[in-house]
C-alpha cells in the first residue's frame, strides 16, 4: 500500500487481471506480496475485520477520523447476543408505527422534523415485516451470528484479554405472563433458530436478580448470552492486535474512493490517495455516503442510541437485565452501571437529545428504585447504522471489484463485528467460506 500525491483523475490504479477482486486474489499464482488492504471505519466491526484480515497475512491499513472504537462502539450496552436473529420489523410492526412517530417518550422515537426523512425508510420496514421475509431475514441473521461468542473469545484469547467477557447470561424482565406473551412471535422465532431460553416466575427472577422491582413478575433468562465489560477497551486491545501483526492505524478522514476502471483501486484520505488492492468500507452510519458517487444507493439511517454511566449506582446486577417494555439494557461494567438504549431517528449532525438520555434514568428506577443516579456521568450518544430489513451488508460488492463491505450492523454491532470480519478475511483470502453472503449483499437494495 502506498500513498500517492498525483492527482486521482487519469491515474493508474493496481490491477492484476480479470481476477482482482475474487477471494484467492494475490494467492492462487503463489504471489509473495501480501495483498494489500484499506478498512475505513475503526469501528468494532473495522477493528474485528482488520483483525481477521492480518492474521490472514493481509498488508493492512486502517484509517478513522477518530482513534480506535472511541465513535459509536465505545457506547453501545456490551452484550454479546448471538440468539437476537429476530429482525426489529416483524409482523405487526404497522400498527406501532403512530406511536413511533408521535410518542416522544417511546422506545423508538422520530421527531416531527425528520419525518420526511423517515417515512421512505419506515415503509421499507413495514415491507420487510411480511412473516416469509421475517423467516428469511432470521435465517440469515442465525448463519451471520453463529458462533459469534467463540470468534471474539478466539480474537480475546490471541490478546490476552479474556477477561473483557463475562459469560452470565442475560434476563429480560416483563410485568406478568399477559405481557411477555406480546412478544411470543420473536421470542419463538429465536428458540427455533437454537436460542437457549428459559421463561421465570418472580421466586426465580429473583434467584437471579434479588433487587429487582416488584414492578416486574416474570422473566427470560438467556444462560448461553454474555457481555462485554468494557467495549472501548476491547477496541483498543483489538487494535493493538492489528498493529501486533504488522497492521498500520491512522488518523483521518475519507471523503471519497477512487474508482478507475469499473475497479475500486483505494481512497482519498486527508486529501491523499492512498492505493490498495483492496477497500473495506466499515464506515457505520457514513458508509452511504462513500457508496453514492459510485451509483450505490443505501437505505442506512442512524438509530442515535444513548447510555449513561453510574460509576456507584448502589445497586450492580451480574449480567444485563433488560426492561422489555423500554428495550434499555442496564448492565455490569468494570467503571460502572451502563443503562444504554433508545432509539432516535434524527440523522448524524444534530446535536444530542438531552430529553430521551434522561429517559434513561426513569427506565432504571423502574427496575431499581433504589438505585443511587447522583453521580451520574454526562450522558452519550452514538449512531448506530441501521437498516430496514434488520441485516448488516457485508462482502464484495460485484458491479465494483475490490470494493467490500461491513456495515449497518444496527443494534447488534458488538455481536456481529467478530464473524463479520472471520467471514470478510476468508471471502476476500481464502479458504473460501461455507456461508453465503448473497443475503447480505449490497445489491439487494438495486
Amino acid at each position: 500500500m502506498r500513498r500517492d500525491a498525483a492527482p486521482v483523475a487519469g491515474a493508474v490504479g493496481i490491477c492484476c487481471g480479470p481476477h482482482c477482486g475474487a477471494a484467492d486474489h494475490g494467492q492462487a499464482s503463489g504471489m509473495e506480496q501480501k495483498p494489500s488492504v484499506l478498512v475505513v471505519g475503526a469501528g468494532i466491526v473495522g477493528l474485528c475485520t482488520a483483525w481477521y484480515l492480518a492474521r490472514a497475512g493481509a498488508d493492512v491499513t486502517l484509517v478513522d477520523r477518530d482513534g480506535p472504537g472511541e465513535g459509536t462502539s465505545s457506547g453501545n450496552a456490551g452484550a454479546i447476543s448471538a440468539g437476537s436473529v429476530a429482525p426489529l420489523a416483524m409482523p405487526g410492526i404497522l400498527r406501532q408505527v403512530p406511536g413511533m412517530l408521535l410518542d416522544p417518550k417511546g422506545a423508538l422515537h422520530i421527531p416531527a422534523r425528520y419525518w420526511p426523512k423517515a417515512l421512505p425508510w419506515l415503509w421499507r420496514f413495514v415491507m420487510e415485516a411480511r412473516p416469509e421475509r421475517v423467516e428469511k431475514i432470521a435465517e440469515a441473521l442465525a448463519v451471520l451470528l453463529n458462533g459469534a461468542e467463540d470468534r471474539h473469545l478466539e480474537i480475546l484469547e490471541a490478546e490476552g484479554a479474556l477477561d473483557l467477557i463475562e459469560r452470565n447470561g442475560q434476563l429480560y424482565l416483563y410485568h406478568n405472563p399477559a405481557h411477555l406473551a406480546k412478544d411470543d412471535a420473536a421470542w419463538a422465532l429465536r428458540r427455533a433458530h437454537g436460542l437457549d431460553m428459559r421463561v421465570l416466575n418472580r421466586i426465580e427472577v429473583l434467584e437471579l436478580e434479588p433487587e429487582v422491582s416488584k414492578t416486574y413478575g416474570t422473566g427470560v433468562f438467556l444462560p448461553q448470552q454474555s457481555h462485554s465489560v468494557n467495549p472501548l477497551r476491547q477496541a483498543r486491545v483489538i487494535a493493538r492486535g492489528v498493529e501486533r501483526m504488522g497492521g498500520r492505524i491512522l488518523r483521518g478522514s475519507v471523503s471519497a474512493v477512487i474508482a478507475e476502471e469499473r475497479r475500486v483501486t483505494g481512497a482519498i484520505v486527508d486529501g491523499t490517495p492512498i492505493r490498495t488492492d483492496h477497500v473495506v468500507l466499515a464506515a457505520g452510519a457514513w458508509s452511504a455516503k462513500l457508496l453514492a458517487p459510485l451509483g450505490i444507493k443505501v437505505p442506512l439511517e442512524s438509530q442515535r442510541g444513548y447510555h449513561i454511566m453510574l460509576p456507584t449506582p448502589g445497586v450492580m446486577p451480574r449480567r444485563p437485565v433488560v426492561p422489555a417494555d423500554r428495550k434499555v439494557f442496564i448492565t455490569p461494567m468494570e467503571d460502572g452501571l451502563r443503562i444504554a438504549g433508545s432509539v432516535e431517528f434524527g440523522g448524524t449532525e444534530a446535536p444530542p437529545n438531552p430529553a430521551r438520555a434522561a429517559m434513561l434514568l426513569e427506565d432504571l428506577a423502574r427496575v431499581y428504585p433504589q438505585a443511587d443516579m447522583r453521580d451520574a456521568r454526562p450522558h452519550w450518544m452514538g449512531h448506530r447504522p441501521c437498516l430496514p430489513d434488520s441485516l448488516p451488508v457485508v462482502g464484495p460488492v460485484k458491479a465494483w471489484p475490490g470494493l467490500w463491505c461491513a456495515f449497518g450492523h444496527g443494534h447488534l454491532g458488538l455481536t456481529g463485528s467478530a464473524p463479520t470480519g472471520a467471514m470478510i478475511a476468508s471471502a476476500m483470502l481464502g479458504p473460501k467460506p461455507n456461508t453465503d453472503l448473497t443475503p447480505f449483499g449490497v445489491e439487494r437494495f438495486a
